[in-house]
């Protein structure tokens, strides 16, 4: 403690003593002798302040670990893909996840927009009545369906309000979500050319939002791979003419050619008007 202090307190006891003991009056102090209490107190260095502690900022929630992108075999990612739960609102509608159906070799690969009613209920893609027309399509191109693979971008059924019948589109939000598994199985199955099916399909794989008819019969590109956009086979089911199926054949036509396949004439032939 140091003299000053002590010369302070000397003064101040005296006074705080009488106080203590009862007496009406305060005592008096002259003004000098405030003020030398004055000068002492501003004597007097402040006491040293101890250091300030910060208490911790609350931490956030950890980031998910993202997904590997390599290292994966199509039995892990199915896995993975059948356990996923990123869509909380999804998880809880859905029957299962459609993982995706086919050749993991295949050279081609049909890319759908998301599960339907019958998807979700069979846990395969494409075996509605759309799928049904577009297995027809694969069998005129010369293939098997177990000869591509089949997938879509969102692997859930999109939920639909309670009571609803029939299927809704799927948000974006919900495709860039899924996008990845997409991806994954695409890196594993490394075609050679990828079709589209449908606007959907071609915004959630490519981002594209043009009208379908400015994106078909021409070639854009995912990840280094050809892709092909057509309308979706359930678009077909709603307009039967002979010169919207001729527009599918023709992108399929194009399809064949990126991939060397020998085209009959037969084939080249198909949904034209007879002569």
């Amino acid at each position: 403690m140091s003299a000053n202090l002590h010369r302070a307190l000397d003064a101040a006891i005296p006074m705080l003593k009488t106080i203590r003991q009862g007496v009406k009056a305060p005592p008096k102090a002259s003004s000098a002798a405030l003020e030398k209490l004055r000068q002492l107190a501003r004597a007097i260095p402040p006491a040293p302040q101890s250091a300030q502690v910060h208490e911790p900022a609350e931490k956030s929630a950890p980031a998910p670990a993202p997904e590997p992108s390599e290292g994966w075999t199509m039995d892990s990612l199915r896995t993975a893909v059948l356990a996923c739960e990123k869509c909380p609102h999804l998880v809880t509608s859905r029957t299962q996840v459609v993982f995706g159906v086919g050749n993991p070799e295949a050279d081609l690969v049909f890319v759908g927009e998301a599960p339907g009613a019958d998807e979700d209920e069979q846990g395969e893609p494409f075996v509605g009545l759309a799928g049904q027309l577009q297995t027809k399509i694969i069998l005129a191109m010369g293939f098997q369906r177990e000869d591509v693979f089949i997938a879509n971008v969102l692997k859930c059924r999109p939920d639909m309000p309670s009571g609803a019948s029939g299927n809704r589109k799927p948000k974006s939000a919900e495709m860039a979500t899924c996008l990845p598994w997409l991806s994954e199985q695409i890196a594993l199955v490394k075609p050679r050319v990828i079709v589209a099916l449908g606007a959907v399909a071609a915004e959630g794989l490519l981002g594209l939002t043009s009208p379908l008819r400015d994106l078909r019969g021409r070639w854009h590109e995912f990840q280094g791979i050809p892709v092909m956009i057509t309308y979706h086979p359930a678009y077909l089911l709603r307009n039967q003419s002979l010169s919207e199926k001729r527009k599918v054949w023709e992108d399929m036509l194009l399809v064949l050619e990126k991939l060397g396949k020998k085209i009959t004439a037969k084939q080249r032939a198909f949904f034209t008007a007879p002569a």
